[in-house]
């Protein structure tokens, strides 16, 4: 059914109902005859809303001629685009990403003068206002309220809310800080879970001063102080509370005995305590192991999205967010883009040092040999895809890398190259059973590509091999460091570019 015939459709439904009493604007179908009577809620180049006796409606401009005194500029559609939501990391990313969207679009960009951050774009030839946007700092509860009652159209969270879209739009990691002058070399995970809880109280007991441990956090309530107490299960008992990430970490670049949990992005003087995990692997915040999520306080930052039509400015901003000038923007902020990134396997001796140090009794030489065989010569992409706990099926960040991974095939990204799914599971259990479960999951991403990009071709699929426990990335004995080490990666290998010898252990 074509845009005019829909709308007569919806328009005989709804025409009997309404009576001639004056509203600021009357749609009439194109065919003629019918028409609906309301009070504009916005127009976003594409769809009316309008608010009736019978609540608000979404009519296709296409089907319909607006009269009336609020009927839009239709060659030039306002769009009020209001963010709310963490104050750090909106303050810090939503006005150069604002800025950088109205560079790549040539509209003129102004800030408003005010104490939160409000700009508005306007068309360079016509002087036309396009867009009014605007940032406020909400606690996590006000800023969904915001969304959902229609009081803004865009909330910056470290968590997700079930009931709202969401979009991964950058990364951080969460890092223990402590003075500059602090001589504490490491703590363990396992370590740090005891402070957080108060059982160690002490820096001595980590190998450091004798002296009392003074815990520094967040206000209760805050953004991210929610996500760390959710990653903990409990709540942290600080001494010392912050309103935000910039007083907290100057803080505790004062105070000689201070350790508190920070965004990297705003780590300010504060000095990073090195992290291991209980089985000593070194816990590292680089760009690669965030972004694939191998760092186990991985913190992505989220741009939730009510479950309503946005404004036609507000959804080419949500594609813009995937753009190369909107990745740099997010990098230059002191956060992690989300754009893939490669590494050669060879490059981290880590990954082979666990691998050794980290195989059961169920490793056999055998089986350390032909993962070096297909490591050689291949880079890791930093798309790795993991599952909801219980669950085969994939969690948020590793749908959004889907649709990230479809995306790029689709575009003819690594044309040249051997693509590969390596399935790799816990140590828990048979090692028969978990090379099998590994394979089962590598396969089923396999199969979600094919359903996100059902037009590519079977050799840009990548080939699945599963290695079971093989590669470990943290330590088997707690739960989070199993969490991480089941998952699939994505390699890639040059094609025709084996070593002279190297058994090809790929299915043919």
């Amino acid at each position: 059914m074509g845009p005019t015939a829909w709308c007569a459709a919806t328009l005989v439904v709804l025409a009997s109902a309404f009576g001639a009493m004056a509203q600021d604007v009357t749609l009439t179908a194109r065919e003629g005859g019918l028409q609906l009577d309301g009070t504009l809620q916005g127009f976003d180049g594409e769809f009316y809303r309008v608010n009736t006796r019978y609540g608000a409606l979404t009519v296709d401009a296409q089907g319909v001629i607006c009269t009336g005194p609020g009927c839009p500029e239709l060659t030039a559609p306002f769009a009020t685009l209001r963010f709310v939501g963490a104050p750090d990391a909106g303050a810090a990313l939503v006005p150069p990403l604002i800025a950088a969207f109205a560079a790549q679009r040539g509209l003129d960009h102004t800030v408003l003068p005010g104490d939160v951050f409000a700009a508005r774009l306007t068309d360079p030839v016509s002087g036309a206002a396009l867009a009014e946007i605007s940032f406020e700092p909400m606690l996590p509860d006000d800023a969904t309220a915001a969304l959902t009652q229609g009081a803004a159209e865009f909330a910056v969270a470290a968590d997700l809310d079930p009931d709202l879209g969401n979009r991964a739009i950058a990364m951080d990691a969460l890092i223990p800080v402590m003075a500059a002058d602090n001589p504490t070399a490491v703590i363990s995970s396992r370590d740090l879970a005891a402070v957080l809880a108060g059982d160690i109280t002490n820096w001595a007991a980590l190998g450091g001063p004798d002296m009392p441990i003074v815990l520094h956090a967040l206000d209760p309530g805050t953004d991210l102080q929610r996500a760390l107490e959710a990653r903990l299960g409990r709540a942290i008992p600080a001494e010392l509370r912050h309103p935000d990430l910039t007083s907290l970490a100057n803080a505790v670049a004062a105070d000689p005995y201070a350790l508190a949990i920070i965004g990297a992005a705003q780590r300010g003087p504060a000095r990073r305590l090195p992290l291991t995990d209980s089985c000593g692997f070194p816990l590292l915040p680089s760009a690669m192991a965030v972004k694939a999520e191998d760092y186990p306080l991985a913190l992505p930052i989220h741009l939730l999205t009510p479950r309503r039509r946005l404004p036609l400015m507000a959804r080419e901003f949500l594609e813009f967010l995937s753009s190369p000038p909107a990745q740099k923007v997010i990098a230059s902020a002191g956060y992690i883009d989300r754009s893939p990134e490669s590494q050669p396997m060879t490059a981290d001796g880590l990954r082979l040092i666990n691998a050794i140090r980290g195989a059961g009794s169920d490793v056999a030489l055998a089986d350390l040999q032909a993962l070096v065989g297909v490591m050689t010569g291949a880079d890791r992409v930093s798309l790795t895809f993991r599952f909801q706990d219980g669950s085969s099926a994939l969690d948020a960040s590793s749908q959004q890398n889907l649709a990230d991974l479809a995306q790029l095939l689709g575009a003819g990204q690594f044309a040249d190259k051997d693509l590969i799914f390596a399935g790799f599971s816990d140590g828990s259990g048979d090692a028969a059973a978990n090379l099998a479960l590994a394979a089962e999951r590598a396969e089923g991403v396999a199969g979600a590509l094919r359903e996100a990009a059902p037009d590519l071709p079977a050799d840009r699929i990548p080939r699945v091999i599963a290695f079971g426990e093989v590669l470990p990335i943290a330590c088997d004995s707690t739960s989070v460091g199993r969490g991480l080490n089941r998952r699939v990666e994505f390699w890639l290998r040059p094609r025709d570019a084996r070593p002279a010898g190297a058994t090809d252990t790929l299915p043919p």
